[in-house]
């Protein structure tokens, strides 16, 4: 039994039906759930670099070796995140914020050994007001003027060990490989209508995609948008957050 309640949405089957297409299916989830955990297993046998742990980033406390972001643990995650000198808390960067945004709370790393910070290229007198803007309360530093694998290039999660006072890169992730860190992703492309964006292979009908990433800055109504009066979503929440006038920067490209 198939019928059609219009375009742009799933036919409609009885119970039976969906459940032997979703049977059909999960034989492709479980097949991508294990190449998943053979790429993790070969990530764990990747080599390592070693680096000057000694190396002074900048927090609250101001200059402390890289090394204390380990908080006496053997492993460390971090999120490297971009920074726009001089812009105001919404010409930061979207995509940064809605990664930072979904890493607030490293209880479970924690549990397991592991201890997670964000680093950032902005100037700390900068960065410490956006942080108490947008209520973190995870460990950030910045690392301005400090080259690879501490600083250099931002915006991607990076892995590093321990062993004593010697630290170690491990591994460091390429575009889309944040993905993992931003739960929010992961749930949309559960949804019938997906992400919304236009790379995404769609059925015919469906509605049209926008730019990737579109949902990561908005008005003040919530929709998407990248205009002057836009910030990224999550700061609409913080108290007392009017629309914005200008995003602050200059050659800002999508």
């Amino acid at each position: 039994m198939t019928s059609t309640p219009g375009t742009g949405r799933p036919p409609v089957v009885d119970l039976a039906t969906w459940q032997a297409a979703r049977d059909e299916l999960l034989l492709r989830e479980k097949a991508h759930t294990r190449e998943g955990d053979a790429i993790a297993a070969a990530r764990r046998r990747l080599p390592m670099v070693e680096f000057d742990g000694k190396t002074e980033v900048v927090g609250p406390g101001g200059p402390i070796p890289f090394l204390d972001l380990f908080q006496d643990r053997d492993e460390l995650v971090v999120y490297k995140h971009m920074w726009y000198d001089g812009a105001p808390h919404q010409g930061q960067c979207e995509g940064c914020t809605s990664a930072a945004w979904h890493l607030k709370d490293a209880v479970y790393l924690n549990a397991r050994g592991v201890s997670f910070a964000v680093v950032t290229t902005g100037p700390w007198e900068e960065v410490a007001p956006y942080l108490s803007f947008m209520g973190y309360e995870q460990p950030w530093y910045s690392v301005r003027g400090i080259e690879e694998p501490i600083g250099g290039a931002m915006g991607y999660l990076t892995c590093y060990l321990r062993d004593g006072d010697r630290t170690f890169l491990t591994y460091s992730t390429t575009g889309r490989g944040n993905e993992r860190a931003i739960l929010s992703t992961g749930l949309l492309d559960m949804t019938p209508y997906g992400r919304g964006e236009t790379w995404e292979d769609k059925p015919e009908g469906w509605p049209e995609g926008r730019e990737a990433s579109w949902s990561w800055r908005s008005d003040p109504d919530g929709s998407p948008s990248w205009g002057p009066t836009s910030r990224p979503v999550p700061q609409w929440s913080r108290p007392g957050v009017t629309p914005a006038q200008t995003l602050g920067r200059r050659g800002h490209h999508h």
